[in-house]
């Protein structure tokens, strides 16, 4: 499909599954663990997991600068459930010293959702998919999952939980700033392939 090649945020979490996905993409990945694993990247996805521990881990291998200065730069950047708390401008219910690379506009609350024992799944749509013509919806796993509570003026919001989810309806789940995209579920958990599909074409171009 192409010789670009997309990295994988390799410290903690569900680094597989993302490469399982890019593979049956035809897209080539390497792990990202160190600041030279950053050179001659297309884009980066960070992975869901512990943020928490993978903050610590960032800083212990002294990737965090480099890797906030490459997302300014504009590398483009797709994170699922913990990488959306690490991408974002400001994280609620979180520990002080935590990683905040500040690569989107918006306030998420860390494990809105609740708990393990409060992981669902449901289905979303998600129009931004939409190739000529009508989409099914996404089927989204949250484990432990954030949710954004506010939005900034150049975010683009790309999923919120349907009408029928009860008290978090409406809730955003997923957005999109510039170069960088977010998810509070795990497309990668569940067989989807379209959110990474839709952050190849429209954020790295390929």
């Amino acid at each position: 499909m192409t010789q670009e090649t997309i990295g994988i945020l390799a410290l903690q979490g569900n680094v597989a599954e993302h490469g399982y996905v890019l593979d049956q993409l035809g897209v080539p990945h390497r792990k990202v663990r160190l600041p030279r694993d950053l050179e001659g990247l297309s884009g980066l996805i960070l992975p869901g997991g512990e943020s928490t521990t993978m903050s610590k881990l960032m800083v212990f291998n002294e990737l965090e600068d480099p890797l906030r200065e490459a997302l300014r730069g504009g590398l483009p950047a797709y994170g699922t459930c913990a990488g959306m708390i690490l991408l974002a401008d400001e994280v609620l219910d979180t520990r002080p010293d935590a990683v905040s690379l500040g690569a989107i506009d918006i306030t998420v609350r860390r494990n809105a959702f609740g708990r393990q024992v409060d992981s669902f799944e449901t289905d979303l749509d998600i129009p931004q998919l939409a190739i000529g013509g009508d989409q099914p919806p996404v089927h989204a796993a949250f484990i432990r999952a954030p949710w954004v509570e506010r939005v900034g003026d150049d975010v683009e919001v790309l999923a919120r939980v349907p009408e029928s989810a009860g008290e978090t309806a409406g809730t955003v789940v997923g957005v999109r700033q510039g170069s960088a995209m977010v998810t509070s579920f795990h497309p990668e958990s569940t067989g989807e392939t379209r959110l990474h599909e839709f952050f190849l074409r429209e954020l790295v171009g390929i």
